[in-house]
């Protein structure tokens, strides 16, 4: 039986980790580190508080940990605020989780991730994956999801108007724009469960289209 660590399980995609991972056989532990919440277990999920500076791992050990830690330029304020969440702490989690015997870390990155881009938003996400890439894990799996398809807690205006054009133009999506099709963030989850056991690859890149495809395998198995 194995044990996941999540952090970031109140977003869209980390709750749908939950969910998954709880009708997951496999795992018989869950820890769900989140900020905003008070320590609590029910049934093998268990919320542990997480701090920006210090990440306190349980004593048991975690087999994979699912980092979907991430905000945006608006909630950030500033630039730097920015990265101190979505390079500087999910760079720490990851520290942690090596120093601590895991073996398997998923990140969820951005579509269109490039340390050399002029995007800042981007390119952050470049630096954060060329980082984790030099710390060693066994195994390394980047998610880079395009537009995530499910109900948020909070509305993003933007994001519903891209959510209707995908719905409308999804046929436009083929080929080579396949990787910018929208995705459902419950396969999201599901590609990331199943990266997580079944990748056989020290670091591994994976696209939204790629997601798709492990989400239909894992769902089909």
């Amino acid at each position: 039986m194995k044990s996941a660590a999540i952090f970031g399980g109140t977003g869209l995609i980390g709750s749908k980790l939950i969910s998954e991972l709880n009708m997951n056989p496999t795992y018989a532990h869950i820890f769900s580190f989140e900020r905003k919440s008070e320590p609590n277990s029910l049934g093998k999920l268990e919320i542990l508080p997480l701090s920006a500076e210090h990440i306190t791992f349980p004593s048991t050990l975690v087999d994979s940990v699912f980092c979907c830690i991430g905000t945006t330029m608006k909630k950030a304020g500033s630039q730097k605020a920015f990265r101190a969440v979505d390079y500087n702490l999910v760079l720490k989690i990851a520290q942690a989780a090596k120093a601590n015997g895991v073996k398997n870390f998923v990140v969820v990155s951005s579509i269109g991730a490039n340390a050399k881009s002029n995007n800042f938003y981007l390119k952050v996400k470049g630096e954060m994956e060329q980082a984790l890439s030099s710390i060693g894990f066994e195994h390394l799996v980047i998610v880079r999801p395009s537009l995530l398809l499910g109900k948020r807690k909070e509305t993003r205006i933007s994001e519903g108007l891209g959510k209707v054009f995908f719905k409308l133009f999804s046929f436009i999506f083929v080929d080579s724009l396949a990787k910018y099709k929208g995705i459902e963030a419950h396969d999201v989850a599901k590609a990331m469960i199943f990266a997580a056991q079944n990748s056989t690859e020290s670091v591994i890149t994976l696209e939204s289209n790629n997601l798709q495809d492990i989400a239909d395998e894992y769902t089909n198995r």
